[in-house]
């Protein structure tokens, strides 16, 4: 069985969350979702565990950071052509997201953007035209 990720998201509102990720192409599992957390299933391998305050507050002594203000993680999706990297942005804004919070990566080889939930996570979406990739780094922080 392939590894499996599963990303625990704290949200203000379970309702709006489940609506957004739904829109941008996740499903809702129900077998793993009640009235404080959705299972929002991304791919066979991904899944996005969105909870109430209270429910990440179970799981973590530490205090939960507020994703407008900061960033602890960076999320990246990956696309299978410049035009799907374009329509899961465009299904992000449409849904209530904030398309485009970082710079647009723009090379040969790779297409990049980024979009925030409504509660402000960051997300990428990014094509890689691997057999085009230089074969030394292209990029000095990556």
């Amino acid at each position: 069985m392939p590894r499996m990720i599963f990303l625990n998201l704290p949200v203000t509102n379970l309702r709006r969350a489940t609506a957004f990720y739904e829109a941008i192409g996740a499903t809702r599992n129900p077998q793993f979702s009640d009235d404080t957390a959705s299972c929002m299933v991304l791919s066979e391998t991904i899944y996005v565990m969105l909870t109430t305050p209270d429910k990440f507050r179970q799981f973590t002594p530490k205090p939960i950071s507020d994703a407008k203000t900061s960033n602890q993680a960076l999320f990246c999706l990956s696309a299978e052509s410049r035009n799907e990297v374009d329509e899961i942005v465009g299904k992000a804004e449409a849904a209530g997201g904030m398309a485009d919070p970082s710079p647009i990566d723009e090379y040969d080889f790779m297409y990049g953007r980024s979009f925030e939930d409504p509660d402000g996570h960051m997300w990428g979406v990014n094509w890689v035209d691997m057999a085009a990739v230089p074969p030394k780094p292209v990029m000095a922080n990556a």
